[in-house]
């Protein structure tokens, strides 16, 4: 097989590496939710698996948009994200100190994701795929929405009630 060489193929394999992420985070979230005990938290988590979906649907049409089909590619970065996660719900009893965990690896999760879309937005510009700069603009913004709702929760809330239940 010849090497990949273009700015085209280092877009794809990006792509493929995050349609791997979103299809593991879609199964992750729901997990995450359940272990989670706060309600706000419980809330974001799982609106942003009703996102998630959208954002699946978004990279098969920038897929089809660059005329290949949508697959993914083994992504360890949020394979070990998404381990991480697991680990703190099972190292740490119910409760605020782990929705704090949750939330830190959810938010790991959310600034990868943001990494990955701010490159391909910035390569599909590149590369003059305009309609696939626009799809995964779209996707970037809602991950950046995330993150920020994420992390007022964060402050606002769960940090605290995490200091408070460990005195």
């Amino acid at each position: 097989m010849a090497a990949t060489t273009t700015m085209n193929d280092l877009l794809i394999t990006f792509m493929q590496d995050i349609y791997y992420a979103e299809r593991q985070i879609l199964k992750a979230l729901p997990k995450m939710a359940k272990a989670s005990e706060n309600e706000e938290l419980k809330n974001a988590l799982m609106h942003h698996r009703e996102e998630t979906q959208g954002q699946i649907e978004r990279l098969q049409k920038a897929f089809e948009a660059l005329g290949k089909r949508a697959r993914g590619q083994t992504c360890e970065a949020i394979n070990g994200l998404i381990e991480e996660g697991d680990e703190i719900v099972e190292e740490f009893k119910a409760g605020s100190v782990r929705d704090a965990g949750i939330l830190a690896c959810a938010q790991a999760v959310e600034h990868y994701e943001m990494a990955r879309y701010g490159t391909i937005v910035a390569w599909a510009k590149a590369v003059g795929a305009d309609d696939v700069a626009r799809l995964m603009q779209a996707t970037l913004d809602e991950e950046k929405k995330a993150d920020t709702t994420l992390n007022q929760l964060a402050q606002r809330r769960i940090n605290q009630q995490a200091v408070r239940q460990a005195a």
